[in-house]
């Protein structure tokens, strides 16, 4: 598949929690509602005041923040790193696909909700409007790879999953491992370098 050249904003996506308003008012009381701290990338999204501690087999990670709004299932996405922390194998997923993830107990500042399931490491993924992925010729599911040039870490992301919707804005997300990797610093674009079929790699 040939596609047009693009520059790309990148962002890192750091440990975060995906809650249900039933588990936000466990968690933090009757009738809560998420605060805002800070728009994200994406419209309408958001990273909220509140934080919570994720308790795993082998220890917990605190301070991690909850990005709003409310979501209709519980998700946590964790770096690989965060796993040894925690001591669970989160399955590599895009947002949304939990079926036979693990689970794990979120402390909130008034309460203790254990998930079943709902942790994952999130799949590096770029968001792209419709406008933008006609013009690249890509669509929705497609695998690209890109080249992110931090100073002295050059890397090559291979595998990454496009995301197509009206709103959405281009914006390529890294986990703060593959971050850190590529020496990403604030306002970095990365260079889309190929496209393969829905399902292939480049």
């Amino acid at each position: 598949m040939d596609v047009a050249t693009a520059n790309i904003p990148v962002a890192i996506s750091a440990r975060h929690v995906h809650l249900t308003q039933q588990t936000v008012e466990q968690l933090f009381g009757a009738g809560h509602q998420l605060q805002q701290r800070l728009a994200l990338g994406q419209p309408g999204q958001y990273a909220a005041e509140e934080t919570v501690t994720l308790i795993g087999k082998a220890g917990q990670l605190q301070h991690v923040r909850i990005v709003g709004p409310p979501r209709s299932r519980n998700q946590v996405e964790i770096s690989r790193s965060d796993e040894f922390v925690l001591g669970l194998d989160a399955p590599l997923r895009e947002s949304g696909d939990l079926n036979g993830t693990p689970g794990l107990t979120i402390a909130g500042a008034n309460g203790l909700v254990t998930i079943d399931s709902g942790v994952v490491c999130a799949l590096r993924h770029v968001h792209m409007s419709t406008a933008d992925a006609q013009v690249l010729g890509l669509k929705d599911q497609d695998r690209v790879a890109v080249e992110v040039d931090g100073a002295g870490r050059r890397a090559v992301f291979e595998d990454v999953v496009v995301r197509v919707a009206p709103d959405f804005r281009m914006e390529l997300h890294l986990d703060t491992d593959e971050g850190n990797a590529a020496g990403v610093t604030p306002g970095m674009q990365a260079t889309l370098l190929m496209a393969a079929p829905s399902g292939e790699t480049p």
